[in-house]
């Protein structure tokens, strides 16, 4: 049986503490999905962090929103896969 996958974002809204809230609701409503589905909140860049530490050992697991084409540069505000890697990322939204 294939895994189903239900991701969700919020695009370029909410502060940490209305994302904190946020991800809360998340987690309380997921609470008992059964079955074979991966749940996956992406957030804002800055809150990834704090997003996976909130979500602990839940059920909803955390990706970005996007990640650069370069793996390395000058590219101001970019963000590369290794990069998400290096800090336990699993997940991206591309092509979006």
């Amino acid at each position: 049986m294939r895994t189903k996958i239900i991701a969700g974002n919020w695009k370029m809204n909410k502060t940490l503490d209305e994302a904190k809230a946020l991800t809360a609701e998340v987690i309380a409503l997921t609470s008992e999905v059964k079955g074979n589905a991966r749940i996956i909140l992406c957030v804002p860049f800055p809150y990834l962090l704090a997003t996976k530490t909130q979500l602990g050992n839940s059920q909803v697991q955390v990706g970005a929103q996007n990640c650069s084409e370069h793996d390395a540069g000058a590219y101001t505000g970019e963000v590369s896969a290794s990069m998400l890697k290096s800090i336990g990322i699993p997940y991206v939204i591309l092509g979006h």
